[in-house]
């Protein structure tokens, strides 16, 4: 019953096709009516609920395809290709994403940890990057309750943080809160790396700066890189690189522009990586290419 209240809000909301904030700051709505395939996207923490339709993600070749049965933790920035290749008038996709605040997931972390007095559970083999959990009562009861705030300004402006954290609190504790407490436990370098590499793409930053900036050595760092992600470091920076600048074409931007911003100096090196990585040349890419999804 839950599920359909939830709809319903969104519903009312959205009757039109759309991504809109809401009042609350991190949360957003949406809805797709056509089907758009999957395009180079970078993800920030988030967590991405359906109520309508199915939507996917690709990670490293990894696809992703969940609907209303599962929602998506995304713990990190990362590089992604996303889409919804069966979104129509008929069958719209419909949801809600909520942009997870690395500050509040520590604390939250550390808050379960405690309580726990020692039983800590491992999440050393938990899976990282992308992962689907069932929509649990504990996540279910929370996002409603959170969504029912949105038609009370002040309701919003007294509880709508509590909401948000006890939101927070039920992804931590539900089917992917191993991957989410790996992500935000307090020094968790590989993520920190990540925040890092995401603010200087337009700096020449390599793999020894990435480790030195860890506190690893080259080797572990490596190892401990691509459990996390998926992807060793260096695929992991071209795609940061790539993915960001083919956002920044589709967007309006020139292929010379969206190439300098994410640290390109040559361009036939950038054209040459852009087409072994999408199949077709910047030009084409700019000529074709739809606006990129972006979930913050």
């Amino acid at each position: 019953m839950s599920k359909d209240q939830i709809k319903n809000l969104i519903e009312g909301r959205l009757p039109e096709a759309g991504l809109v904030d809401t009042a609350l700051k991190g949360v957003q709505l949406f809805r797709v009516t056509e089907a758009k395939p999957c395009v180079p996207a970078v993800y920030e923490p988030t967590v991405v609920a359906i109520l309508s339709g199915t939507k996917e993600a690709v990670l490293d070749g990894e696809h992703h395809v969940y609907g209303s049965d599962k929602y998506l933790l995304c713990p990190m920035t990362l590089p992604v290709e996303a889409g919804t290749p069966l979104a129509s008038k008929d069958d719209p996709l419909l949801g809600v994403v909520i942009a997870l605040e690395s500050r509040m997931m520590r604390e939250l972390t550390m808050e379960i940890e405690t309580a726990a007095d020692g039983h800590r559970q491992s999440w050393d083999d938990a899976p990282s990057a992308l992962a689907l959990a069932s929509w649990d009562v504990g996540f279910t009861q929370a996002l409603l309750r959170l969504l029912e705030l949105l038609d009370n300004p002040v309701d919003l402006g007294v509880l709508g943080q509590g909401r948000l954290r006890e939101l927070c609190y039920a992804v931590l504790m539900g089917e992917a809160g191993a991957a989410a407490r790996r992500a935000f436990v307090v020094g968790n370098e590989i993520a920190r790396t990540i925040d890092y590499l995401s603010t200087h793409l337009d700096k020449h930053v390599t793999i020894d700066d990435m480790a030195d900036h860890a506190g690893m050595s080259r080797a572990v760092f490596h190892r401990r890189f691509k459990d996390a992600t998926t992807m060793s470091p260096i695929q992991f920076v071209k795609s940061m690189r790539l993915n960001n600048a083919a956002m920044k074409i589709a967007e309006g931007k020139t292929v010379s522009e969206a190439a300098w911003d994410v640290g390109y100096k040559s361009a036939s090196q950038f054209s040459r990586e852009f087409k072994r990585m999408y199949g077709q040349s910047p030009r084409q890419w700019s000529s074709m290419a739809q606006v990129p999804e972006r979930l913050t």
